[in-house]
């Protein structure tokens, strides 16, 4: 079921990615044992569900929403989420924005910069059919400590 959602990947055990989820999608993440869900679009982005945060804590999941504008991230869009990623390392996180393009370039950066993955291991988080523009290659070349 997990498959059926907008550019799903499976990064580690405990960390997925993914574009908009739709309602229903959200239940099954919660089924499947995700505790967190941070969302990284903007409010008025492509299918953004307005009450997104409701529905994902009426599932007995914490939501953490940074707004990233796709043309303009910033460094200190990444040292939030890196900050939420550290929170709650020892839970399951499930990260999405509209196509898992931010989610990518974000997931990227916290296991390559903050975590230590290798260059080859990191990109593992980025969706393979996404190609990072000028902006997304610089944001994903900060270094965040």
């Amino acid at each position: 079921m997990l498959n059926s959602i907008l550019n799903f990947i499976q990064i580690t055990e405990n960390i997925a990615s993914s574009g908009q989820l739709d309602e229903a999608q959200f239940a099954i993440i919660a089924n499947a044992g995700y505790d967190v869900v941070i969302n990284l679009a903007m409010p008025n982005s492509e299918n953004a569900i307005p009450y997104e945060e409701e529905l994902v804590t009426s599932k007995n999941m914490v939501y953490i929403h940074i707004p990233v504008p796709f043309d303009n991230p910033e460094f200190f869009h990444v040292r939030s989420f890196i900050k939420a990623m550290e929170t709650f390392s020892d839970k399951k996180i499930w990260v999405h924005c509209v196509k898992n393009y931010r989610a990518s370039a974000f997931l990227y950066h916290y296991l390559h910069k903050s975590r230590g993955f290798s260059i080859t291991e990191a990109q593992k988080a980025i969706l393979s059919s996404w190609e990072p523009n000028e902006i997304w290659q610089r944001f994903m070349s900060l270094d965040s400590n």
